[in-house]
């Protein structure tokens, strides 16, 4: 599901005020970076910050869902859709971002960082 660039861009300025964000290109979508630890994802123009348990049901309770990579089949990843007032209001976007973050520093996989933002 590919990115465009604009759209790529209008997220890392929204998540401007959070340092060492850094984004990759990754089977035409983007993963979002800090600290060598993916926390969010863009497909298809769409936002998904990774949450855990107990931050899911947050995203649920907004009306969005598990980032879905395959149409056909019925699994997902640990990602969620980003509900459209949040990604636009630039200061609930980077609490969100940092919850997501503290989940990514859970994992204790480090990835090699995309270009860096800031």
């Amino acid at each position: 599901m590919p990115v465009s660039r604009d759209f790529l861009e209008f997220c890392l300025d929204q998540l401007r005020e959070l340092p060492g964000i850094s984004a990759k290109r990754m089977f035409g979508g983007a993963g979002l970076f800090h600290e060598g630890r993916m926390f969010g994802l863009i497909a298809g123009d769409v936002l998904y910050l990774k949450a855990d348990d107990s931050g899911r049901r947050l995203y649920e309770e907004k009306g969005t869902g598990p980032f879905r990579p395959y149409r056909n089949r019925d699994s997902t990843m640990p990602y969620y859709e980003v509900p459209a007032e949040i990604l636009d209001d630039p200061d609930e976007l980077g609490e969100w971002a940092r919850a997501s973050m503290r989940v990514a520093s859970k994992s204790g996989t480090r990835t090699a960082p995309g270009r860096r933002r800031g």
